[in-house]
């Protein structure tokens, strides 16, 4: 233990020092120190793969639209405007004067050119053009896009989300090398630059002829300095010393110890963190007993969820909405009644009654239920080695199943076998938040756990326990591609009784967007009462509220 704590004091000590060392080249005035972004050094800005450096998306590269998800509201960004003209055409007008940071007008070639290298090349967003047929300038500010089958609940997300990259720049990249270049120093046209990658750190310098100056306000902070991820205690550490501004890490216990180190949350009591994902139980459709519904469905009334709310996470997060819905843009599509009906809750007798009504019993007088043709049931739920918040929760879950004589066993491979597992289908049970962040409307949700992208020899969008049902697909797909709201929610309240009766997955709690502030350096960060944006730097997140954070903060006295 003495080493532990000294090994301790050596790293932050060392990380303290570090930060003094850039002190004296970065006035530590005109610099905000964030975390939680990064878990390894940075190694490329190349801004076709999904997770560049984060910062590379919303510092540097820029999206259409911004989106608040506290108001649901979009607001217009490298975009003037945006409408649709007809049942399947879309017309952006673009801002004008805006110039990428090496002096070239950005214009409709650039947005153009941004989906044109997604037809011609495989990355990550061309499965666009399965519904895209064309994207045409009409003249230097104006771009039509025209759709083969419009996926209207899809483009809205692609507003705010697709990153907008320089023709001048990117067409001079040959095929082959569009996905392996890193991209060091790119050109964009955000409000920050690259400055200094290190090993333990990015360091982004602000763009001080970045056109939302005059739109939006000038960002406060000269720099970012962005740290790669430590231990919560080398966190809390630095923290306390009031080296580090913003905290995007889970930190156990945070709420109650906020008052006593001046931490700021976004609500002053519990839940303190704003919910962010839904995090569920997947079972895997295709191994016995998780194909059977009546099983899954009574697995959901068997969890006590309160324990993990209240225990494990220290009342920092909420129980999740048995639709797994939240956030002002799904709860909009909420059947309340629907939930009332079919919804579920903790009740071990009832989870119990359930399984015997089901043909689960004990057969061989061991205390666990066995199948109804007497095999045992013995199953692994698995989450990454690690993730010590959702480990104590498996734990929860395991213990839960077994008082109603389930034999659930926790599993906790290391990240890359986790995430081969639940690529190919090799497990029980998982927990996954994965395709489940707040968004404008609930299709990512749902898409999330009920996607037709399930035969192939791997998975990769969700739906990782391969439920099967092509009629809930369907309604989901016309959810998708329907612009009448009164067939939206008659269509989003058959999807979410669907969902509670079949059971593919059992939404457990909502994720919190996990922030802590101090108050050493800057001030006015936005909180329930100040709710203008969110102190969030993860990766596809800035475009969310965090520039409008690093414009409206105040240094400190």
């Amino acid at each position: 233990m003495k080493f532990f704590k000294n090994s301790f004091l050596v790293i932050l000590l060392l990380l303290a020092l570090s930060l003094v060392a850039f002190a004296q080249e970065i006035n530590r005035k005109e610099a905000i120190v964030t975390t939680g972004a990064m878990w390894g050094p940075p190694s490329t800005w190349n801004i076709l793969l999904p997770s560049p450096t984060p910062g590379t998306g919303g510092l540097v590269y820029e999206t259409l639209f911004s989106y608040n998800p506290i108001r649901n509201e979009f607001r217009p960004w490298l975009a003037e405007s945006g409408e649709w003209i007809s049942d399947n055409e879309y017309v952006v007008k673009l801002r004008k004067g805006i110039k990428w940071t090496d002096g070239e007008d950005f214009n409709a070639e650039d947005l153009v050119f941004t989906y044109e290298i997604a037809r011609n090349n495989d990355v990550f967003y061309s499965p666009i053009w399965e519904w895209m047929s064309s994207v045409v300038a009409l003249d230097n500010y104006t771009v039509k896009f025209t759709f083969s089958e419009p996926h209207y609940a899809e483009w809205d997300k692609e507003l705010y989300t697709r990153y907008i990259i320089p023709e001048h720049i990117w067409s001079k990249v040959p095929s082959n090398q569009l996905i392996s270049i890193s991209n060091a120093n790119p050109v964009g046209t955000g409000p920050y630059m690259y400055y200094a990658p290190q090993q333990d750190r990015m360091i982004w310098v602000r763009n001080e002829n970045w056109w939302g100056n005059d739109v939006f306000g000038k960002p406060k902070p000269k720099y970012i300095i962005d740290l790669v991820s430590q231990s919560n205690h080398i966190t809390m550490g630095l923290l306390m010393k009031g080296e580090l501004d913003v905290c995007n890490n889970f930190i156990a216990g945070a709420g109650r110890i906020k008052d006593a180190f001046r931490l700021n949350t976004w609500y002053d009591d519990e839940p303190y963190m704003l919910s962010w994902n839904t995090a569920n139980l997947y079972m895997n459709t295709l191994r016995k007993p998780m194909d059977d519904p009546a099983f899954r469905r009574a697995l959901a009334f068997a969890i006590d969820t309160d324990v993990i709310v209240g225990r494990v996470y220290g009342g920092m997060v909420t129980k999740a909405n048995p639709t797994g819905l939240f956030g002002e843009g799904w709860l909009e599509y909420l059947a309340e009644d629907v939930v009332e009906e079919y919804g579920f809750y903790y009740d071990p007798d009832k989870a119990a009654a359930m399984l015997d009504e089901a043909g689960y019993i004990d057969r061989d007088g061991d205390g666990y239920r066995d199948m109804p043709d007497g095999s045992p049931i013995a199953l692994k739920i698995m989450v990454p080695s690690g993730w010590t918040d959702w480990e104590e929760s498996i734990r929860v879950i395991a213990r839960s199943a077994e008082a109603v004589g389930v034999n659930i066993i926790p599993d906790f491979p290391d990240q890359s076998l986790f995430d081969n597992n639940r690529f190919t289908r090799n497990f029980d049970m998982m927990i996954g938040n994965f395709v489940s962040t707040l968004s404008a409307n609930p299709f990512d949700y749902w898409n999330g756990v009920a996607n037709r992208n399930i035969h192939g020899e791997r998975i990769s969008n969700g739906n990782w326990g391969s439920y099967d049902n092509p009629e809930l697909f369907r309604k989901i797909q016309e959810f998708n591609i329907t612009k009448d709201e009164a067939v939206k929610q008659e269509l989003a309240a058959e999807i979410q009784k669907t969902l509670l009766i079949d059971m593919p997955t059992i939404p457990l709690w909502h994720n919190g967007l996990w922030c802590l502030t101090t108050n050493h350096n800057w001030t006015n960060w936005p909180n329930e009462h100040n709710p203008y944006g969110l102190a969030v730097c993860w990766g596809n997140a800035y475009q969310l509220g965090m520039i409008d954070v690093l414009i409206n903060i105040e240094p400190a006295n």
